[in-house]
């Protein structure tokens, strides 16, 4: 009989392998996300998606061809101790050997009065690269999905007057020699939700209180319930907005923007 761990593990390349495992496979394969030698620093936050990349990436290492190393890595920004509790309790019950560390992430974010999201990510990321670095590791792996990257193309289009997707991967800026990853990229929220519930596992939703305040409007939730709504009329729109930045016509923009420059079509018009 196989144990509660063996069962989740056995589910994600069985039951859940034509929405969790092929396209994560997919995804590892098409971008070309993890080459032979990495090493590579599974970032957990505790919820259902850095969770699930972590057992995948652990399959992956298990069963693939391509050799590389892990280190999966939990960063508490402050968690209240039940909330924090709760995620060593899930890494015990996947099997997930982590290493924690602490930041004053929630303590600096708590003062601030506007855009205290987008100060937290920044801040994660920041730590959780260095702490990646520390460990000898020269990429880190993020638990965005397909519906991270097309709630981002259209955050950017309606709050940022801006058309900008949510890259596979891509070169740390101010870790050099560090890139980031997200080997979910292909595998859509639903998946991973049907995924946790079939295997009734519980796991923490963001667990900073300003998520968790009424007063606040989370743009991103509006933009997943605009999607689900336009899906009930039209099944490939989720499909459709990540094409789309597949399929960009440079030939019809007005302008783009290139090392920080933005460039109009008249530059080049008359040529």
């Amino acid at each position: 009989m196989l144990s509660r761990k063996e069962e989740i593990e056995r589910s994600i390349i069985t039951r859940f392998r034509k929405e969790i495992w092929r396209p994560f496979t997919k995804a590892v394969r098409e971008y070309q996300l993890i080459q032979e030698g990495d090493k590579i620093a599974v970032c957990i936050s505790g919820g259902k998606d850095s969770m699930l990349l972590a057992k995948c990436i652990e399959e992956l290492q298990k069963h693939g061809k391509v050799k590389f190393d892990v280190c999966y890595i939990v960063m508490n920004p402050g968690y209240r101790p039940e909330i924090y509790e709760q995620v060593l309790n899930n890494a015990k019950i996947l099997g997930i050997d982590i290493q924690v560390f602490s930041s004053n992430i929630f303590d600096v974010v708590d003062k601030q009065n506007s855009s205290p999201c987008y100060l937290c990510a920044r801040m994660r990321r920041g730590f959780l690269y260095a702490r990646a670095q520390e460990l000898g590791c020269n990429k880190i792996a993020l638990g965005h999905h397909f519906d991270d990257v097309i709630e981002t193309i259209l955050l950017s289009i309606f709050y940022g007057g801006e058309y900008k997707s949510m890259p596979p991967k891509l070169w740390s800026i101010n870790f050099d020699g560090m890139e980031l990853i997200r080997p979910l990229y292909l595998i859509r929220e639903d998946a991973i939700i049907r995924w946790a519930k079939y295997n009734q596992l519980d796991f923490i939703n963001c667990a900073c209180k300003f998520t968790n305040s009424s007063h606040i409007d989370s743009k991103r939730l509006e933009m997943k319930n605009l999607i689900h709504q336009f899906e009930k009329k039209n099944p490939h729109v989720a499909a459709n907005i990540f094409k789309s930045s597949e399929n960009v016509n440079i030939e019809t923009i007005l302008g783009i923007k290139k090392d920080g420059k933005k460039i109009s079509f008249l530059d080049n018009y008359d040529r």
